[in-house]
């Protein structure tokens, strides 16, 4: 981890200016030219293929690194903060410490801040002396306040349990952590101290999928500059506003999120293609001529404007980007199974007392697709260990059908790999019938190029093995692959060969990922685990999200409901269908002049109309009238009765969202660790809950005032 501080704080509009960047490695040219201006409250995406420079445009940016031209220019009293893709924690502070003393410039102005409190109130008396300390002592308090220091703790703690770590293991030292979790504390130093510039290579690669939303609404928000090297398109999707392209040597801007970067660069693409198409046919069009009349004399003339242009289309053709070669794979069909690949029956785990989860029965099938998701520490990669059997469980079995053979791939498991053996020597090993060219092909989607193939397994670095491992797996691949966050280390070129790798797979897959672009791609079940308890959803990613969202509203709008009220009665008594029917008709049957009411429209009502002068509509033109207005309210009944549920749960839930904020400012909730958990917990699924809630809300209303009928 690496951050450097440039002077104080300041609000600025433009951040850094990194001007005409060229940058070379032996004979390789990275980039030539490249000029990025970030500015205040702009988010970043900085993309490319692998090797193109991503990383070293981030050192270059924080002064790690030097261009051979060019320069970087910051903004007056700018601070800045870099998240290295790898870092390592020593010492004996605990997570909670480690990340508050790496506020450095906030304790420090809360350092002179008792200073000037003491020297006011030790002051002699001399009025320009007393003057001068108390306009010294209101800035820095503006500052201080400004920075958040008067809720420095709270606000460590709230980074560190949105990123997954649980109340209890605040306390312990860092350096106990894992790889993966120190990398969680590197990240919560930096968004506690809160830079105005933010330089973040790879920030989800450790991180669960509800970290990732976590992070995504806190960067989405930032009020400095953000600048971000990823993989991950959902995240990328979520929370940037500009991206930042290195291809073929040269860096262009787009505004817009990375869906739209790719809408943009096609349509541009397409124009370029356009242009390029239309200078051809000028050169030929004008060649035919030249060649035809070259030798006349009375058409000399002619020839040589023509030989003009030639020269000068040519001089300005529009040179096509080089397209990377993209490479589509598929699995080979993997040993025929019987219907069942797995059963979980009765299944308890517990840790030194510490139980998991119990009465945990499932049946996954051939085909199935199966996400798992949920908190962090809920128990993902232990019932993933279950299933590919490197954990037994507590209680309960697990069996495996006909012909089921598995394999498991995870991080921190590489050891199948020979150390002896060279990259392409392991592949040789699995690619029974390849030839060399078709390994180099797979090798080299996952970033092993050249001459890498020919290193030895033993210097590879971590996520190197971990890409040997995860290509060896496509390769040859058993009935059931449990793959354990495969995208870590990949570039998005090698995430879509593994996505379209797995959705094509005829086996069964049990995955865990952060990449939520991956999950809805590949999966077709889930399996949520959470407070101890394993449910399934028969459905895909997206099914997951809304079954959850309107279980949460449920739960909400219960508890906001007193129990014994009408209107609670009311929504637990009827179905929604009869609810929303009661609600569309019974204000019309007490209407006597309605048409469309039972029974038609009353005498008086036709009386009052005849004697009134208006053109009176036949009994079929009524009837036909009243039958497309009930028509168009069943179609519709599910979105209005949505829309009321999603209102009714999104209203207390922005007010409680609300109160934990306020709740959360008061240090004496951290003396309690059961009740700061508690709130903590209902803070992140409210986090969660909504914004989808907002987005559904949206969406409906819509259709509504669109008129779109229920599917």
């Amino acid at each position: 981890m690496a951050a450097t501080t440039v002077g104080r704080r300041r609000e600025k509009s433009l951040i850094v200016l990194a001007d005409k960047i060229s940058k070379s490695f032996g004979g390789q040219v990275l980039y030539s030219q490249a000029t990025l201006q970030l500015n205040a409250g702009e988010r970043w995406a900085l993309v490319g293929p692998n090797g193109a420079g991503k990383t070293t445009l981030l050192r270059i940016i924080m002064g790690l690194e030097s261009a051979d031209e060019g320069s970087v220019s910051f903004a007056r009293g700018t601070t800045i903060g870099y998240l290295e893709q790898e870092t390592k924690l020593a010492g004996e502070k605990s997570a909670l410490k480690e990340v508050i003393d790496s506020a450095t410039e906030i304790r420090t102005l809360g350092k002179r801040l008792g200073e000037l409190e003491h020297a006011i109130s030790d002051s002699n008396g001399s009025e320009d002396g007393l003057e001068a300390l108390l306009e010294e002592y209101g800035r820095v308090r503006d500052r201080f306040e400004n920075a958040g220091g008067y809720e420095l703790e709270s606000r460590a703690r709230q980074i560190l349990c949105g990123l997954g770590f649980p109340v209890v293991d605040l306390d312990k030292p860092a350096r106990e952590f894992s790889g993966g979790w120190q990398m969680r504390i590197a990240l919560s130093k930096l968004l506690l101290r809160h830079p105005d510039l933010l330089l973040l290579d790879e920030p989800t690669n450790h991180l669960d999928l509800e970290s990732v939303r976590w992070l995504e609404g806190f960067i989405a928000g930032y009020d400095g500059a953000v600048l971000l090297v990823s993989h991950d398109r959902a995240f990328m999707d979520a929370c940037v506003s500009h991206v930042a392209a290195l291809e073929n040597r040269r860096l262009t801007t787009y505004t817009g999120s990375y869906s739209s970067y790719l809408k943009q660069r096609e349509d541009n693409l397409e124009q370029l293609k356009a242009k390029r198409a239309a200078q051809e046919r000028d050169i030929a069009h004008m060649q035919v001529f030249i060649d035809r009349f070259r030798y006349k004399p009375t058409k000399a003339k002619q020839v040589q404007e023509r030989i003009r242009k030639v020269e000068q289309i040519r001089e300005e053709l529009v040179v096509l980007p080089q397209q990377s070669k993209r490479v589509h794979f598929r699995f080979p069909e993997p040993p025929r199974t019987g219907d069942t690949v797995v059963e979980l029956s009765g299944i308890a785990k517990a840790y030194d007392q510490n139980l998991v989860y119990e009465g945990v029965d499932l049946t996954f099938y051939r085909g199935d697709h199966v996400a798992l998701v949920g908190p962090n520490g809920a128990g993902k990669s232990t019932l993933m260990k279950l299933i590919c059997g490197s954990e037994a469980p507590t209680a309960g079995t697990v069996e495996l059908g006909q012909n089921v053979t598995r394999a498991y791939y995870a991080q921190h498991q590489l050891e199948t790999l020979n150390p002896a053996n060279t990259v392409l020597g392991e592949m040789d090993g699995v690619a029974a019938g390849w030839t060399t060219s078709e390994e180099r092909q797979l090798l080299g989607a996952f970033l092993f190029h050249g001459d890498d193939v020919e290193k030895r397994v033993s210097v590879l670095s971590g996520g190197e093995r971990a890409r040997l491992a995860l290509a060896k797996m496509l390769v040859a691949p058993d009935p059931l692959l449990c793959l354990d966050e495969p995208t870590n280390h990949l570039d998005i070129g090698s995430v879509d060969v593994l996505e379209e790798a797995l959705k094509g797979f005829a086996g069964t897959i049990v995955l865990i990922s952060h990449d939520e672009h991956l999950v809805r791609a590949v999966a077709n079940k889930v399996v949520d685990i959470r407070d101890g308890h394993v449910t399934l959803y028969d459905g895909d990613y997206d099914y997951y999200l809304f079954k959850r969202a309107e279980l949460e509203a449920r739960s909400e709008e219960a508890v906001a409901s007193p129990s014994g009220s009408p209107r609670a009665k009311s929504t637990r008594g009827k179905s929604p269908e009869g609810e929303a029917t009661a609600s569309a008709n019974s204000p019309r049957r007490s209407h006597p002049g309605f048409a469309g009411a039972e029974g038609g429209p009353t005498p008086s009502a036709t009386s009052n109309q005849k004697g009134a002068g208006r053109n009176v509509k036949t009994k079929e033109q009524r009837r036909a009238e009243a039958e497309a207005r009930n028509a168009a309210n069943a179609r519709m009944r599910n979105t209005k009765r949505r829309l009321k549920e999603v209102e009714s749960a999104l209203e207390p839930a922005q007010r409680r969202y609300k109160e934990l904020m306020d709740l959360m400012a008061d240090e004496a909730l951290y003396n309690d660790a059961a009740r700061f958990d508690a709130c903590m917990n209902e803070y992140t699924a409210l986090s969660k809950k909504i914004p989808v809630l907002e987005e559904e809300w949206l969406e409906l209303t819509t259709r509504l005032e669109e008129g779109i009928a229920d599917d």
